[in-house]
């Protein structure tokens, strides 16, 4: 059976928080990289084959701080969180100031710059299944954002976009999936 963890990220840094920072290069605040030492308190008795990460700062930190007990590390542009172009590091509340309109979910993921929510779950999906669960080692630690692990989520359960990120998942939250 291959096991495979997906870790997000620790806590950003204040001024980040609650808002689309998709590529945005931001590193963890004191919170996050305290909640990220907690972490690494339970895991430090696994040992994983590989460990994939994005190659964002906040990503690196937290494996950084984790210091996950692996043979392989393998760092990825297509772990990295869904762009959202010019409204990058923009709260819902700054971007409805500067005259964006919320009508539902898809209308307004969809009206945001950057990388178009179909061309982000491809990135992941095909990266995810083509590399990671595809790969031989049975114990795989994956250390990503909540937007790639609610992609992931929402094809594995078959859930439509708006249910996947709906979704809550806490910094430095952790889900098992089981592979046989």
């Amino acid at each position: 059976m291959k096991t495979i963890t997906l870790i997000r990220h620790g806590e950003v840094q204040e001024d980040f928080i609650g808002k689309y920072n998709g590529h945005n290069d931001i590193a963890l605040s004191k919170n996050g990289i305290l909640q990220t030492l907690t972490l690494a308190k339970k895991l430090s008795n696994q040992h994983f084959d590989i460990v994939f990460c994005s190659d964002l700062r906040r990503t690196k930190q937290t494996l950084q701080v984790l210091q996950l007990q692996t043979n392989k590390v393998v760092l990825s542009k297509n772990l990295r969180e869904k762009s959202w172009g010019e409204d990058e590091g923009k709260s819902f509340e700054q971007l409805t100031k500067e005259g964006k309109e919320y009508k539902d979910f898809m209308q307004w993921i969809n009206s945001l710059s950057g990388e178009s929510v179909e061309d982000f779950q491809k990135r992941v999906i095909e990266y995810f299944f083509l590399t990671i669960a595809s790969s031989n080692a049975k114990n795989i630690a994956v250390v990503t954002h909540s937007g790639v692990i609610k992609i992931l989520l929402k094809f594995i359960k078959n859930l439509n976009f708006e249910e996947a990120f709906s979704l809550r998942l806490a910094y430095n939250g952790t889900i098992i999936l089981y592979f046989k």
